[in-house]
């Protein structure tokens, strides 16, 4: 009997747990609809700061200066901190800041940060003077529109941030490539959905807009504790210990696209920082919220080669599916126009998609060790 409780139990609280996300889902997408319709609507525009951590990033960089000089925003500032690069990264900026107005390049000598892209973040944050600040990273590409639509969600003073969608660029045909661009977006399904819920505990740092009064409210960016995903923690505090309302963005006009890592080894470095950002998450909440939803899947997963020997574990793994096809089904149709045209191989989705998953989760409790940009990032806190 208590067996019977415990199997069909797990199946029915893990899928009803995935009809509440597709209802935050859904109210975030009916928010996000009505506040596209703000863009350029208000009398006083709010001063934007766009702040962009770089380190050796020359040959990655090009399209973002492309893209950030077709902004058109009135009333925006542009930061750049360059994180001791020995590349070509100075000269690029310096030629991006010699062609326009409003440019600024802080160049750090040094960074004694756990995480260097914090440490790095916070300088930023301490020059900017705007009201908005909206942060990228460099090896990204944005929309023309982007700073008057991620402004435009912040039309609602009560807003204190906005995390916008970040997609890869198709960098080939093959299933490793496939698989980068849909990771991106059934994580930022999640995201949005958890956020729909009033759960927030991660972002993209790479396209979020925070409203200076809100990160003041938490003590300022000094406050956040180190991390190795400092975006989820930025947000898990502003949840946790401020009034403001987080929210997601899902139109295309919020849309950026970054390009791929080259190798598999290089794709589980990135998604398993990710992953212990969340596992092991400063916050009590994240580390609760993103902790059951890894270990409920990795349950699901774990169970199917022992379904010849134990029939009975069948729901586990059938809870597992269900939701995944869901999930697939919500991120094809909303975030569909940013992924590739592959039709049917996104069926294969369906099971990599929680094995990746269960795969990350084992690493991360197993305390394996990720790093960023060549340095080691600490993983777990204390």
């Amino acid at each position: 009997m208590g067996y019977d409780i415990f199997r069909f139990g797990f199946a029915v609280i893990f899928a009803g747990l995935h009809c509440f996300l597709m209802g935050g889902l859904l109210r975030e997408w009916l928010w996000d609809k009505k506040s596209r319709s703000r863009e350029g609507a208000a009398r006083d525009l709010p001063k934007v700061s766009v702040i962009v951590p770089v380190r050796n990033e020359a040959l990655r960089m090009a399209g973002l200066l492309q893209s950030l000089a077709r902004q058109d925003y009135p009333r925006a500032e542009y930061i750049f901190v360059d994180d001791r690069s020995s590349d070509e990264s100075p000269g690029m900026l310096g030629r991006f800041a010699a062609d326009r107005q409003g440019v600024m390049i802080i160049t750090l000598l040094e960074n004694p940060a756990l995480n260097h892209k914090q440490y790095a973040l916070e300088q930023g944050i301490n020059a900017a003077s705007g009201d908005l600040l909206l942060f990228t990273d460099a090896d990204c590409e944005v929309p023309s529109r982007w700073i008057w639509s991620m402004a435009a969600r912040m039309a609602e003073k009560t807003t204190g941030v906005v995390i916008g969608p970040v997609f890869r660029r198709p960098g080939g045909e093959d299933f490793f490539h496939l698989y980068q661009c849909f990771d991106h977006a059934i994580r930022y399904m999640y995201l949005a959905a958890a956020t729909g819920l009033g759960a927030a505990g991660g972002g993209f740092g790479n396209n979020l807009i925070l409203r200076r009064d809100c990160l003041e409210a938490i003590g300022g960016y000094g406050a956040v504790p180190e991390s190795p995903t400092e975006d989820a923690a930025l947000v898990s505090r502003i949840r946790s210990r401020s009034a403001y309302r987080i929210h997601s963005a899902i139109g295309g006009d919020t849309h950026v696209i970054t390009g791929g890592e080259n190798s598999w080894g290089d794709l589980v470095n990135q998604t398993l920082r990710w992953n212990n950002g969340g596992l092991f998450s400063p916050d009590p909440g994240t580390r609760f919220n993103f902790g059951f939803l890894m270990i409920t899947i990795s349950m699901g997963i774990l169970a199917m080669p022992f379904l010849p020997l134990f029939p009975s574990l069948w729901p586990l793994s059938a809870a597992v599916m269900i939701a995944m096809t869901g999930n697939t089904l919500a991120t094809l149709r909303l975030f569909g126009a940013s992924l590739p045209r592959r039709g049917g191989a996104y069926l294969i989705q369906l099971v990599f998609t929680p094995m990746y998953f269960t795969f990350l989760t084992i690493l991360g409790l197993c305390g394996v060790k990720v790093s960023w940009k060549g340095s080691p990032v600490k993983s777990k806190p204390g």
